[in-house]
């Protein structure tokens, strides 16, 4: 009874807890309940990952109705691993914020910012699990709505200017979204993913969906901060509570980045051109400039956490890349990063959640020599960041040599050139953090400070060691990737 409602509990679990943190109305109460209620998330999804390796697609019918008249939840080997990593991320985050939130929150709006946080997880897993067009629409707008609270909710009063700016660009890119699926919806008659892909070999014109696909893109590229649609995220992050941007920096355009791999390969048939217009070559053009225009811009950057935001944006841009290049090498490459930058970015800003804790400031210019008070937090940080260059013996090395294999058996031998070069801007801005930390003379803010408590540095650590380890064995996630990217690429004619 239980195995067979997996899909469906995988969503109640954050849901329900949810409800009864906004019940609580207590601090402490509100985090055991997020805490409880993302293990069991984060245990649904490690058991929903080995049914699909041992049995394959689950497909899962809300009340029993047919998709013609209903809901679907359709799992397979794509959606399975963005499931699990979003439980993971959201327990390990779990754990992490009970301190910062106590002192990045006003107590009264802690049981809130809880809620959101569950909400937001919710979100992200329904976007995952469903399999039809409209409901994924509405989860996203849950995951949205629930994103701009947890970044309102912090407490520089630029985080509401930032909250704004980001509920105005997810709107749009929301409307853009719901659009294209109207527009596929009186083309096919159907809102489920599964049935429209079946109905489209009969679609005599094809100028609607088109028409539609041009529309989703850009309304997920906007979600997924897809350069140059990127303007909210630096903000977002930086001014967000540490604890809610290391969700979000983890999961929240990781999910987008699925749902947009999902309906180029699956619904639009495994191309990723929109008609005459080539996407590929427009999304291998974008990619390229996030890789070298945002990184360059993180170079720039004094505060630490738009620093880690530009960075993000470039990032992302190795991870289209891979879509870009549809093979299996390339794709396999992309999903891995996907994966990989889930990890080392999560370490990241959990350091800097715990630095800014300790010394109330994330400006690289006042943590002159933290290393040496925080050194456990500097060494994560550190980590983070060389996996974000693509050092050997980190997991930022495995996803980028996928890359570069899928980049050169496409026949783009200049690719692979430009994807080394683009990591050398990546030296730059961690560089200089790392010079910083640990070569300058402490600041007064370093003076200060003493090391993060061991709650906060479990789950930094979790994610730094398995920076490390997947750097060194590569072989389970990369199974994973490559099972996925299997998965996308078989429905290609």
């Amino acid at each position: 009874m239980i195995a067979h409602n997996l899909p469906v509990l995988l969503i109640l679990a954050p849901l329900i807890g949810a409800i009864l943190a906004a019940l609580s109305r207590n601090g402490f109460a509100a985090w055991l309940i997020a805490l409880v209620a993302s293990a069991l998330a984060a245990a649904v999804a490690l058991a929903l990952l080995w049914r699909v390796q041992a049995e394959g697609v689950i497909s899962y019918r809300i009340g029993g109705w047919a998709p013609e008249l209903g809901i679907e939840y359709r799992i397979d080997a794509v959606n399975a691993f963005i499931v699990l990593l979003v439980g993971i991320i959201a327990v390990l985050t779990m754990i992490f914020a009970r301190r910062s939130v106590l002192a990045e929150i006003i107590p009264e709006r802690v049981a809130w910012f809880y809620t959101m946080m569950l909400l937001c997880i919710t979100g992200l897993l329904g976007i995952a699990v469903t399999g039809d067009a409209f409901n994924a629409f509405v989860f996203l707008e849950i995951s949205s709505l629930s994103t701009y609270t947890l970044i309102a909710l912090g407490r520089d009063r630029r985080a509401l200017v930032a909250a704004y700016q980001y509920l105005i660009v997810g709107t749009i890119g929301a409307t853009f979204y719901v659009i294209g699926v109207g527009l596929i919806y009186l083309t096919t008659g159907t809102l489920n993913l599964g049935l429209i892909v079946e109905r489209l070999a009969d679609i005599e014109s094809s100028r609607a969906l088109i028409v539609a696909e041009a529309f989703i893109v850009v309304g997920i590229g906007l979600k997924l901060a897809l350069f140059p649609l990127h303007a909210w995220l630096p903000n977002a992050y930086a001014y967000a509570p540490s604890s809610a941007a290391v969700l979000l920096a983890s999961t929240a355009t990781k999910v987008a980045i699925y749902l947009l791999a999902r309906f180029l390969f699956t619904v639009f048939g495994g191309h990723v051109d929109v008609g005459s217009v080539p996407l590929g070559s427009i999304l291998i053009g974008l990619s390229l400039a996030a890789m070298f225009l945002a990184s360059a811009a993180a170079v720039v950057q004094n505060d630490i956490k738009r620093l880690l935001a530009f960075s993000s944006v470039g990032q992302i841009g190795y991870i289209t890349l891979g879509l870009a290049l549809a093979n299996p090498t390339g794709l396999t490459g992309g999903l891995l990063h996907l994966f990989n930058h889930a990890l080392m970015k999560g370490a990241a800003f959990m350091a800097m959640g715990a630095i800014v804790l300790r010394t109330g400031t994330a400006k690289l210019d006042e943590l002159a020599g933290i290393g040496r008070a925080m050194p456990w937090t500097a060494a994560a940080l550190t980590i983070a960041g060389l996996a974000l260059i693509g050092v050997p013996g980190t997991s930022g090395f495995v996803s980028k040599y996928y890359l570069l294999l899928g980049a050169l058996e496409a026949g783009h031998g200049w690719l692979a050139i430009l994807i080394v070069a683009s990591s050398f801007i990546a030296v730059l801005y961690v560089g200089r953090i790392v010079e910083v930390v640990w070569f300058r003379e402490p600041a007064l803010a370093a003076r200060e400070a003493s090391e993060a408590p061991l709650e906060m540095l479990l789950p930094m650590w979790a994610l730094a060691g398995a920076t490390i380890w997947l750097g060194v064995s590569a072989e389970g996630p990369a199974g994973l990737a490559r099972a996925a990217a299997d998965a996308l690429l078989r429905v290609a004619p």
